[in-house]
């Protein structure tokens, strides 16, 4: 029996909570956003690559891999979510690298959970998959499922199955299909009574059971709501949000300077520019993006969703007048390299004229080796005779004036961004 007074205000102070998964992860997060559709994409890529037998028998190296990375890139909630598919080869796990049998059958799984239009497709596919007991492969590609189906399939964690037990009063397993199913079940149920306060999405609720996981928010014998169970504890996981919030303030308003330099830049050179649609509403140097950007977005031929990832990139560039793209850029932060590499390549799979199309990825110089390596991995290729790019944060920056005064077309970015040979 669930008490409904008592879960309502552990909701209501979860929410109201500044330094929650629901207000750092959950809502107003451009990353957890883009993530989506570029995770859909390189679910594809894995799908492919077992078909064609290019999926290698390591997690290193693969698509997967890519996958895993978007993923974990979530802060917080997805932390670690790489971790049970790292091939273990003393104990053979999991099962899916060198048993070809196996390695389709996960391929399969994956493809039908991809193409399912509604929750029992999800749940068949799930329970086919459990029945053919593939050693090492559990409730852990719940992980993947929720970004494939966000209002059907909630993510699965030490974390959210602790927060769950200690939420429920339950004794359930981190590794059984049985387990995850059967609090799937609870938390679709509670997610549905307490809608108004929560989301269609099941990220809202799961992030509630991680923080209780961690013991950001402890539930005490007497089922009241308790701030903290052990004061050092407490004040330790704070101390370092607080130093997270810090370090993500710092990081946006980079993100922000290097977003209005491009839109400044491609002004400059004759083009309609635009900025994603979650950021029209920034400013920098006290000019607004609404004031640099077209009004809205050109109209393209592709299908809706995929015009949603596209209006997500960071900075795009139109010759004037039409919506032919010339240029579109990606603005890396600490963690988001590989999503932002999957929404150039989806771009340029969609577009009839994406050769006459450059495409770059803005990093901070740090991260330079990091780029290098995983613009050089067949499965982040973008379609052939499109090459990515790449420009650095003290580049841009150093030479923007320069660019600005002396530049005809956006040729003049060769002059600032640096190739990746095979």
């Amino acid at each position: 029996m669930i008490d409904r007074l008592r879960i309502q205000s552990i909701i209501q102070s979860y929410k109201d909570d500044p330094e929650s998964v629901y207000n750092t992860w959950f809502v107003n997060n451009e990353t957890r956003l883009k993530a989506f559709r570029s995770i859909h994409r390189g679910v594809e890529q894995v799908i492919a690559d077992i078909k064609d037998g290019q999926f290698p028998n390591d997690f290193k190296g693969s698509s997967l891999e890519v996958v895993l990375a978007a993923i974990t890139e979530q802060k917080q909630v997805f932390e670690g979510a790489a971790h049970p598919f790292y091939w273990k080869p003393k104990l053979r796990i999991p099962d899916i690298y060198e048993n070809d049998k196996n390695k389709a059958i996960f391929g399969q799984f994956l493809e039908s959970s991809l193409n399912a239009n509604n929750e029992d497709q999800v749940l068949r596919e799930i329970l086919k998959l459990s029945a053919c007991k593939i050693k090492g492969l559990g409730p852990s590609v719940a992980s993947i499922l929720y970004f494939i189906h966000p209002t059907i399939m909630p993510p699965f964690n030490t974390a959210i199955v602790k927060g769950f037990n200690l939420l429920f009063g339950e004794k359930k397993k981190l590794g059984s299909w049985d387990s995850y199913l059967e609090m799937r079940d609870t938390i679709v149920q509670v997610n549905d009574q307490f809608k108004a306060l929560l989301s269609k999405d099941l990220g809202a609720l799961s992030g509630l059971l991680f923080d209780i996981g961690v013991g950001k928010v402890v539930v005490d014998e007497n089922v009241q709501l308790v701030l903290e169970t052990a004061r050092i504890k407490r004040e330790k996981l704070l101390k370092k949000r607080h130093r997270d919030v810090e370090a993500e303030l710092e990081e946006e308003d980079t993100h922000t300077k290097i977003q209005h330099l491009l839109l400044k830049i491609g002004k400059s050179l004759g083009y309609d520019v635009i900025a994603a649609s979650n950021d029209l509403m920034k400013s920098y140097n006290h000019e607004k993006f609404s004031f640099l950007c077209l009004p809205q977005f050109p109209e393209l031929a592709v299908e809706e969703s995929v015009k949603r990832t596209i209006t997500l990139i960071d900075v795009i560039w139109f010759v004037k007048g039409t919506n032919r793209i010339v240029c579109a850029y990606e603005i890396e932060k600490s963690t988001s390299i590989y999503s932002g590499i999957l929404r150039l390549s989806d771009l340029a799979l969609s577009l009839p004229n994406a050769k006459d199309m450059t495409l770059f990825l803005v990093a901070p110089d740090q991260r330079e080796k990091e780029i290098i390596a995983q613009l050089k991995r067949p499965s982040l290729s973008t379609p052939d005779g499109i090459k990515m790019q790449y420009i650095l944060f003290s580049d841009l920056c150093d030479h923007c004036d320069a660019i600005c005064k002396f530049g005809d077309d956006h040729s003049i970015m060769q002059k600032v961004s640096r190739f990746v040979d095979g």
